[in-house]
């Protein structure tokens, strides 16, 4: 069972003043998403989720990802990302959760901007209309405050009650004035390893 993609959303945002200081660099945040048929709804509790996972997944994958591709030019250039699903209110969070944590689904993105560290992630239910939240994050440095960022929006007419929006976001650059320092000088000044920030 291939996707039902209903429709696809393209949003790119750029800051060029904050705080009332034009930026240095201006930021572009990117959001791609997909507003699609929920695999499992009108099925009941559906115990075996993977064979729709690895039918669906990978395609949405390799889409969002050419989408985020498409506006910024290539893989180098995206600093921040993450990924986000809502599902409708006919559908569980587990099967917006199904389809994004899966290295089916992130690999492809993963792949193609040259990552390291995790996707920050956000897996909901909401009606039509609600926010969808996509928290960033240096792809290659989950310690670099300056690129924890949020894209947030929203689509008038999703997700329906049987559908699941899933998105992928993007950063080039970080927030134009950043001055909270890294996790690094924290862990440092409360005297703990880096290699192990609890202290456990």
């Amino acid at each position: 069972m291939a996707a039902i993609i209903r429709k696809t959303l393209l949003n790119v945002e750029t800051t060029l003043i904050e705080g009332g200081r034009v930026a240095a660099q201006p930021l572009k945040l990117v959001a791609a998403a997909a507003v699609l048929k929920n695999p499992w709804a009108g099925r009941g509790f559906v115990d075996d989720l993977k064979p729709e996972i690895h039918a669906v997944a990978p395609e949405l994958g390799a889409l969002l990802t050419g989408m985020i591709l498409d506006v910024t030019g290539s893989g180098s250039a995206v600093e921040g990302y993450g990924k986000a699903a809502v599902v409708g209110l006919d559908g569980e969070v587990e099967h917006a959760s199904a389809l994004i944590h899966t290295l089916r689904f992130g690999n492809h993105y993963r792949q193609a901007v040259g990552a390291k560290s995790y996707l920050a992630f956000t897996n909901t239910r909401g009606p039509a209309n609600c926010p969808i939240m996509i928290p960033l994050m240096d792809k290659n440095d989950e310690g670099r405050r300056s690129h924890y960022l949020t894209i947030q929006f929203a689509i008038p007419d999703a997700p329906a009650a049987d559908e699941i929006v899933v998105a992928l976001g993007a950063s080039i650059g970080g927030r134009p004035h950043h001055r909270i320092g890294d996790r690094y000088q924290d862990l440092k000044d409360l005297g703990h390893d880096v290699a192990n920030p609890a202290a456990v």
